[in-house]
């Protein structure tokens, strides 16, 4: 019998006072007990309206359906078809603005939790079956894949299925990309990552650490000389932005790359860890999406005192609903409505505090946003002794520095047409490092159009 609650099965989680001292994950996963149940509230529409929203169109209420029977491998299997990330996805995806955002019972009441369905589904997969995927018999061809984030791993997942010989060069030690270096432990554990490479590597696919393209290697090369018949880049958008205003260069500010890539891929909250990280006592985090509410999550977890610092108002915060409420929880204070001025210092140069403004929402400007104006003579300070500026990333130059004919556009993003082909022959790109920084899910998205672009192209 359908489950008609107007509500979703609530996610359990860490208490707030205990997490926020901890990097473990907050979010404990449903019970088979929930998943049966939040299961039995999807309708099972025959348009199906939430696949409109998936990048990769994993076939919902497929998977949803069998869940609801209890038959979790089969469900596993119907999600891992078109995606290769399902316990990432689970996790980090926004599903409230893609599949559940056309989910037919959120008209009347909350949408099915079909995010945290595919989690269970996932990590039920991942504690019950042993056995790794099969190695797919060659097809004789080989492609590069410059980059381990999502977009990369997406495409060589979908490329090792059709037989393809792939390999996956990636600049850090670890593989991941973003999923690594950028999103914390307490969201994503890095078990889940290193589980999901371990599978493609089963498949076949070489994994090539420590080789930056453009520098250990470049483009040419990988074609020319090493005899990949295709590449695809999938470099992400690793270059951090940071405000013009003064004292960005004081000791104790941070790019929100450098901040939580010394916390999650070199684990510098650790006692053991080699790597050092500032154990500040008040952090100003400038900025209001997803990478600020990670910032601002591990400054805390680190012993601070923090404030997120956002130019509009909470209504107009880019991050995710749940972060935010995550943050809130956590005794993270948001003082919106301001906008930093200056970064001050001591006669060291070391962080005293940040001079802020105070701002007022106008008429909407290009984004559709109202348009933040500054308050005159509203200017304060507040006590820190770290900024952390969140304010988004582009991609790296370094690709576009050392490849001839590629093409790029005045945002440093790399141009590609509908297929993700780029301006040079059988070179192909996705993910942030054609959009600017963006989701996993959309990364994922373009991954697999480009995978099947290359097998369009290479198996005529």
């Amino acid at each position: 019998m359908a489950n008609m609650s107007l509500k979703k099965n609530p996610m359990p989680s860490q208490d707030p006072q205990v997490r926020s001292g901890n990097f473990d994950e907050v979010a404990l996963g449903y019970t088979e007990a929930q998943a049966l149940d939040e299961a039995q509230r999807c309708l099972h529409c025959k348009n199906k309206p939430c696949m409109q929203g998936c990048p990769v169109m994993v076939h919902i209420p497929d998977f949803i359906a069998k869940v609801a029977e209890g038959d979790f491998e089969a469900a596993y299997q119907i999600i891992a078809a078109t995606s290769a990330l399902p316990a990432v996805c689970g996790r980090v995806c926004p599903q409230e603005s893609q599949c559940e955002k056309y989910c037919v019972r959120g008209i009347k009441g909350e949408s099915v939790g079909i995010g945290r369905l595919e989690r269970f589904v996932a990590d039920w997969h991942r504690q019950h079956t042993a056995a790794a995927p099969e190695k797919p018999a060659s097809n004789g061809h080989k492609v590069a894949v410059v980059g381990s984030g999502p977009a990369g791993l997406t495409c060589a997942g979908d490329l090792a299925r059709k037989g393809y010989d792939v390999t996956v060069f990636e600049a850090l030690h670890l593989a991941g990309g973003v999923l690594v270096y950028g999103i914390p432990e307490f969201r994503l554990p890095k078990a889940i990552v290193q589980k999901e490479v371990d599978g493609l590597k089963a498949m076949g696919v070489t994994i090539a650490t420590d080789t930056v393209i453009g520098r250990t290697v470049s483009i040419d090369e990988l074609q020319q000389e090493m005899g990949f018949e295709a590449v695809f880049i999938g470099s992400g958008a690793g270059l951090p932005m940071f405000m013009d205003i003064p004292g960005v260069n004081y000791r104790g500010v941070y790019s929100a790359n450098e901040f939580l890539t010394r916390i999650n891929l070199m684990k510098a909250y650790r006692p053991d860890s080699d790597t050092p990280i500032q154990h500040p006592r008040k952090v100003a985090v400038v900025g209001g999406g997803n990478v600020a509410m990670d910032a601002a999550r591990c400054a805390k977890r680190l012993g601070a005192e923090v404030y997120v610092v956002y130019r509009r108002g909470m209504e107009e915060l880019p991050a995710r609903k749940e972060e935010v409420e995550h943050a809130e929880e956590e005794g993270i204070v948001f003082r919106t409505l301001c906008n930093p001025v200056e970064i001050l210092a001591n006669e060291n140069d070391d962080v005293t505090g940040i001079r802020c403004i105070r701002m007022e929402l106008g008429e909407p400007d290009a984004s559709g946003r109202r348009r933040p104006i500054e308050v005159k003579g509203s200017e304060f300070e507040l006590d820190v002794d770290c900024v952390i500026m969140a304010l988004g990333t582009s991609p790296n130059p370094l690709i576009k520095s050392t490849t001839k004919g590629l093409e790029i556009n005045r945002k440093g993003g790399i141009v590609v047409n509908e297929d993700g082909l780029t301006s040079r022959e059988n070179v192909y790109a996705g993910g942030d490092a054609v959009t600017g920084a963006a989701t996993v899910i959309l990364a994922m998205g373009a991954g697999k159009t480009a995978a099947k672009a290359i097998d369009e192209a290479l198996s005529k």
